[in-house]
């Protein structure tokens, strides 16, 4: 039987927009599509908190 896990960001106060299982993570997390995920890094940086600042969610 597999073991069944749930992935987390490895480098977790950065977002890396090159892992599709990270977009999809951070996309699920705070209920956004990929692509505000990806204009938003692109305005304030990588940052979690950041984004998530930028967006009005929590990081």
């Amino acid at each position: 039987m597999a073991a069944t896990f749930r992935r987390h960001p490895q480098d977790a106060p950065n977002i890396n927009l090159h892992e599709d299982w990270e977009m999809r993570y951070w996309s699920d997390r705070w209920g956004v599509p990929r692509f505000q995920i990806v204009e938003t890094v692109r305005r304030v940086g990588v940052g979690v908190k950041d984004v998530a600042r930028a967006l009005g969610k929590e990081a």
